[in-house]
């Protein structure tokens, strides 16, 4: 895949990044004389930033798998996972977004990115897919606070304790994001829009309800009574549903239900690692391992807000759209397409095409 910037692949020499089979990079700098195995082997583990320095390490050649890692096995199926979401992505950014390779990185691009300079993270903010507790780990990567655990909400989201990196001029933005390793958690695109629903609708909320609420009420909500119209509170789904979907909208989008395609611009930036909500424990611990972070260091489990009521699930997440017509959910679906295919969602109902 074409370098995306001319800045940045001027600077691409420093950076190191998880290259796929198709990448036009992929196969230089093998080794002719490696055996078949030891080649496929040595290409999963350079494309790694933190991989490639363990291996760098290691001048005969033959990876040794450090024990508090996990077993060999394990770690070779994680790169291979990482090399497939990889490959989706790129052959889905090649198909429909062949511009991108053309634009120049904005500050724009990169304003959802959060910044960690010690162990040379970025990592970009997918809400509701496990962003609170990714930057209390920042945080404490950052040495910022020595536990995710004394971190509140507030700190995460409203402190300024992690920089953007929109805040750096423009040669800050390019040496990291050619320099340092770039990640990114996605989740399942209904999911991640019924959780954003329950979390800013069905609780008191002193921006959402009176900024999105009344506006949507007003529009959707035939003789909608004059304490809804004041307070905006009591959003149902259909509703905010209808909201979304119509290209009027009395009030304009959000990150928390935005595509991620456009929070990250994914088919600009080339990232490293592209994490999922579904496998959260077992790509964000591996990560983890990568950037070398300390071994007492694990994400978090524990629920942000609302820590009595049920995590959203596919099961919950059907029990909203089976509140909306089969075009409807059609609609929702083609909303979102960008992001179940170059994230390899599949579809979540039956009847959509």
């Amino acid at each position: 895949m074409e370098r995306l910037t001319q800045d940045l692949s001027s600077q691409a020499s420093r950076g190191l990044h998880l290259l796929t089979p198709d990448h036009p990079q992929a196969h230089l700098n093998m080794g002719a004389r490696l055996r078949p195995r030891q080649r496929r082997r040595r290409l999963l583990i350079k494309k790694m930033p933190a991989a490639a320095a363990i291996l760098a390490n290691n001048s005969a050649g033959t990876f040794v798998w450090p024990a508090a890692r996990g077993p060999d096995g394990h770690w070779v199926s994680l790169l291979q996972r990482q090399q497939e979401r990889k490959r989706v992505m790129w052959e889905a950014c090649a198909k429909y977004r062949s511009s991108s390779s053309r634009r120049a990185v904005t500050p724009r691009h990169v304003s959802r990115i959060f910044v960690e300079d010690r162990h040379r993270v970025l990592y970009c903010e997918v809400p509701k897919a496990g962003c609170s507790n990714w930057k209390r780990v920042l945080m404490v990567l950052a040495g910022l606070a020595s536990s995710t655990t004394d971190i509140q909400h507030n700190t995460v989201h409203y402190g300024s304790a992690l920089k953007r990196l929109d805040t750096f001029d423009r040669q800050g933005i390019l040496h990291r994001l050619s320099t340092y390793t770039k990640m990114l958690f996605v989740r399942e695109p209904f999911e991640r829009l019924v959780s954003a629903f329950r979390d800013k609708f069905e609780h008191p909320n002193s921006y959402y309800h009176p900024v999105f609420g009344k506006a949507i009420l007003a529009r959707y909500r035939a003789n909608a009574s004059r304490e809804a119209l004041r307070t905006g509170s009591g959003v149902r789904f259909s509703e905010f549903m209808q909201y979304l979907l119509d290209v009027h909208r009395p009030v304009g989008m959000d990150i928390h239900w935005d595509h991620v395609s456009r929070l990250c611009s994914p088919c600009l930036i080339d990232y490293d690692f592209v994490g999922k909500f579904e496998s959260m424990e077992d790509d964000a611990n591996f990560f983890l391992s990568l950037i070398h972070a300390p071994q007492n260091l694990t994400f978090p489990r524990f629920k942000d807000r609302h820590s009595q009521e049920a995590r959203t699930t596919t099961r919950i997440t059907h029990q909203y759209f089976a509140q909306l017509s089969a075009l409807q959910r059609q609609r929702a679906y083609d909303f979102y397409y960008m992001d179940y295919l170059m994230f390899n969602y599949s579809k979540p109902f039956a009847d959509l095409y």
